[in-house]
Parts: C-alpha cells; structure tokens; sequence
C-alpha cells in the first residue's frame, strides 16, 4: 500500500524554479507561513542537518515533532520515517521531500512475505525493527530501535521465541547480548554491509589511539573490533563523553557533522569500505533530499504521507507497547 501522495500535476517542479532565488530565505518563510517543523536524521547532509529545527535518529525526531504546535512536518529522512511521523502525529500534514527516500530494510521485507514468515512461525513473538513500512508494523507485535531494543527484549517471556525483522545482524547482535532464542530475517542495510573489516584493522594501525564506535547494523566481522556499539544517539554520546581525541565511526558519516559541531578539537575518520577509500558508505536513499525538494515540498505540500486509519491504528499499537517498554521513553505518541 503507498502510504505517498505524489504532488499534482500543476505542482512546481525543480525545472521550474527561479534560479535567483534565495532558497534558504524562502523555506524559512514558508516554514513560518505553514506553521511547520523541519526534522533531520543524522544521515542527512549537513546543510540540511543545519536547517533543521530539530536534528536527531527517527523515533526521537517524531516525539518531539509531536510535541510540537507545529501543523506541518517536513521529514529530511527516509520513508519509513515519514510514515512513524504521521502514526504518531495523524493531526499533522507529514511531507516527505523526496518520494524515493526509501530503505534497503523496508525493501528486504515487504507486508506479504513477513505476513507468511508470521504464519509459519505461530508460537513466536516478532519482534520488528523500526526500519520497516506501516504495514509490517501493523503485522508485529512489538517495534524497537537499536537503542532499546535489549531492553525490550529482556522484558519478554522467557519461554516464548522471537522473529526478529528485518536486520539480520542487528539481531545476531541481540541475540547474542540476551541469549534469547531468535529467528532472523535475512535482511540487511546496504550501508553497513560496504566497512571492510581488513581496511578497519588496517585504519586503527595508522591511528592506534582511534577508538571505534560502530552501529549494530553492521556484520559481527566489524563489530568485534569496535570499542563501543551502539545506535546512532549512543554513538554520539559515547564519542563526546570519551577522553579520546581521535575515533573511527563505523556507521553513515554525514553524523560526523554533529560530532565535528559538539566536538571541534577532536578528529574523526570514517570507517573504510572495500577498498579503503570508496566513499560507498553512505546512504544513497538519504541523499536523495536536497534543498531543492525541501522547498519544493513546502512549496507544493507534498509528497504527503497519508494511511488509511484503520493501518494507522494497527502500527501505532506495537508503536505504543515499544513506548510503554521503553524507560527513557516519557512522551507518548497521540492517540
């Protein structure tokens, strides 16, 4: 089910705009005329980043979207992001500045093949990765981040399996931290699989006082050889908090941008792909936003993300109970 609304025909197109425009100028008036919030996720290029109101990983982006008295959000993400904006937020108008912002996660599960891999698993709890459409989400019994996924995990029975969707390696990660019994999907995120662990080991013997932060996305070949592994927020934290002054950072780089504001006098290198100098980590759904297309879309309201309500309500119900699980969690999405 498309869950976008492409703009109409008569919509300004990037062709069409003014080249003299100050576009800069002109989102900021649209962002006061439409009574609009704009968020951007970490992958995000860092003029986008810097655009943004608020700037952060998807979940915690649409909590504070919703606790907004913003009417419109601008998503500078990925999909499925938009999509958990709008869940959460069925009040506001969620666009989406580019309609191909998909994920590699989102495609590797798609509603039809996870419902099957449901029936053949009936005894199983699943357990879905917040990297999926609304309709897997609907198809859950609970969604979780990389950041508190163990937690929530641990908070299940005991005696009851897991399917966990759709990362495979996050959850060999976690299974491995809980010692749960768990059936993986076989999917993975095309960015975290491009680190070469031989370029990794070879960049930490040019910079031996390197620590390593790595996002669990990533195969267990890297992680072995990280200092800390967390989500995207537990990364920053950690590169800030650390008395070191030199780090490798083994997920999507354009989170070097935050690292670099908070943390001038510290040096950051990217983690290395195949062949130690591609530039293939980085994510080609991300870049698909651009300046253009976010004046484009508070120009011409869309791409919109809408749902039918009866799936808004089936997301959202793992959405509530990964909140209601969730400790740190302390705002709750709208009914």
């Amino acid at each position: 089910m498309d869950t976008v609304v492409l703009p109409g025909r008569d919509a300004l197109s990037e062709q069409r705009i003014d080249p003299s425009l100050d576009l800069y100028a002109e989102i900021e008036r649209l962002r006061r005329e439409r009574n609009a919030v704009i968020l951007a996720h970490y992958y995000q290029d860092g003029e986008l980043q810097d655009l943004a109101d608020f700037v952060g990983d998807s979940l915690d982006l649409s909590r504070k979207a919703a606790g907004t008295d913003a009417e419109v959000i601008v998503f500078l993400g990925v999909r499925f992001m938009a999509e958990v904006a709008k869940i959460v937020s069925p009040q506001k108008t969620v666009l989406l500045p580019d309609v191909e912002a998909g994920c590699s996660l989102e495609d590797s599960c798609r509603p039809e093949p996870f419902a099957r891999f449901r029936r053949e698993h009936p005894d199983h709890l699943a357990v879905t990765y917040i990297n999926c459409s609304a309709e897997v989400k609907a198809l859950s019994d609970v969604i979780v981040t990389s950041s508190n996924a163990e937690t929530i995990l641990n908070q299940l029975p005991k005696d009851r399996p897991v399917l966990f969707a759709p990362d495979r390696h996050l959850g060999a990660y976690l299974a491995k931290k809980t010692g749960r019994e768990m059936t993986l999907w076989p999917g993975s995120c095309i960015v975290h699989e491009q680190f070469s662990e031989r370029e990794l080991v070879k960049l930490k013997v040019q910079h031996p006082k390197a620590l390593v932060a790595a996002h669990p996305e990533c195969p267990e070949m890297i992680l072995r050889e990280a200092d800390h592994v967390g989500s995207t927020r537990s990364i920053l934290d950690f590169v800030l908090a650390s008395p070191a002054q030199e780090f490798i950072i083994a997920t999507e780089p354009h989170i070097i941008h935050q690292m670099e504001k908070a943390a001038p006098a510290k040096t950051f290198f990217p983690a290395p792909g195949m062949d130690g100098a591609c530039d293939c980590a980085r994510c080609p759904f991300m870049a698909k936003n651009t300046l253009e297309k976010l004046y484009l879309c508070l120009v011409n309201g869309a791409p919109r993300v809408e749902m039918p309500e009866d799936l808004r309500l089936a997301a959202l119900k793992p959405l509530q109970r990964m909140l209601d699980m969730s400790v740190s969690v302390n705002v709750r999405p709208a009914p």
